[in-house]
């Protein structure tokens, strides 16, 4: 199951993720959290509680950043596990989201 929680300093959301990322996650992402992002400039989204993201979970990734970062919005992902960074790492998802992206 996947939850969050934010914490606004300024104009900076930090998302924290928990849980899977999976297809599951796809209501949370698109009813709850993208709308929740709506008026930040700066946006983290820290993956230190997620350990598993499937491929319908790295689809809402792209698709989240993506959308942000079309919209001029400085988006970074961090805290990333391992077993996590791997998977991030075999699809390339640096080149997809930029190499800045990733902290």
């Amino acid at each position: 199951m996947f939850t969050y929680r934010l914490e606004l300093i300024g104009q900076q959301i930090t998302v924290y993720c928990e849980g899977d990322i999976d297809i599951d996650a796809g209501d949370t992402f698109e009813e709850q959290l993208e709308p929740e992002l709506s008026e930040a400039s700066n946006i983290i989204l820290n993956l230190g509680a997620v350990q598993f993201v499937d491929s319908s979970g790295i689809g809402l990734l792209i698709k989240l950043v993506q959308d942000l970062q079309e919209q001029e919005r400085q988006v970074w992902i961090e805290q990333t596990q391992p077993e996590v960074m791997e998977v991030f790492q075999l699809l390339q998802l640096d080149e997809i989201l930029g190499k800045d992206t990733f902290r």
